[in-house]
């Protein structure tokens, strides 16, 4: 039997990279589907100091000021 482990960082955000080359190297983050929370971001979000499990009604004034897809 093969193990194999696999870490991918913001993988979300990746995966929706890969579908939508056009989000590359824009702040990105990936919300949750029930209360709005950041679950997923990229460097380029997380260097905008959005944390993680943020609600979008918290920064939702950071992520209109940066542009910052969502």
């Amino acid at each position: 039997m093969t193990w194999g482990l696999i870490d991918v960082e913001n993988f979300y955000c990746s995966a929706e990279r890969v579908f939508d080359p056009a989000l590359r190297k824009r702040p990105l983050i990936v919300l949750s589907n029930g209360d709005g929370c950041a679950i997923a971001r990229s460097a380029e979000a997380k260097a905008l100091h959005i944390k993680m499990g943020a609600p979008m009604f918290q920064i939702r004034d950071t992520v209109q000021r940066h542009g910052i897809e969502c």
